[in-house]
């Protein structure tokens, strides 16, 4: 799939594993998240999807880091969140919130599946061993499915992750990351939280 990276994926990367601000960043990537996937549905649909995504990105969080720690780039780690977002937003027939289209799920699935067979992830269960005791349900669309509709997808990203800078170039794999990253920078705590 295509994801962006810049020096701010760094810094929440590193907050994210500092026991002082994790808290914080958490907080306010989950809200970012949310935010700009809601802004990717209908209205009517918003609020009713509002506590899920809270709570799955939340996980996605804990899921991130165990990428990292398996050794994972960030770009990659980060990926997995997403992939693991779409099959759910597939599950539910959301499919205008999706990034890649529902004919990719298999190919983006076997490209880590290591790391989903290692946590319990599938495609029908895509937090695994990171789902919480419980997380809000929210109506499904599976109408959509008949006959999908993704804006918001691009296509032909299914064999590895392509990474756009800040300068629009777009390569295979990640950026390297900078020597000087400032967690001040990172989601949430460069909005005053921390």
């Amino acid at each position: 799939m295509k994801i962006h990276q810049n020096a701010r994926h760094f810094a929440s990367k590193k907050a994210l594993e500092l026991p002082v601000v994790r808290d914080v960043t958490k907080a306010g990537l989950v809200r970012m998240h949310t935010g700009i996937f809601l802004e990717k549905t209908d209205p009517e649909h918003r609020e009713e999807r509002k506590e899920r995504l809270d709570a799955f990105f939340d996980a996605t969080m804990d899921s991130y880091l165990a990428a990292l720690q398996a050794g994972a780039p960030e770009e990659e780690a980060r990926e997995i969140t997403h992939i693991q977002s779409n099959f759910d937003f597939y599950n539910h027939g959301w499919t205008e919130m999706m990034e890649f289209p529902s004919d990719e799920l298999e190919e983006h699935y076997e490209r880590y599946e290591t790391f989903f067979s290692n946590h319990d992830i599938t495609i029908a269960d895509p937090l695994g061993d990171f789902a919480p005791d419980e997380i809000p349900e929210a109506p499904s669309t599976p109408e959509k499915l008949d006959d999908p509709v993704h804006p918001h997808a691009e296509s032909g990203f299914a064999d590895d992750v392509y990474v756009e800078g800040d300068d629009g170039e777009i390569r295979v794999g990640g950026f390297d990351e900078p020597e000087d990253v400032d967690i001040s920078d990172a989601v949430g705590v460069d909005e005053g939280e921390a």
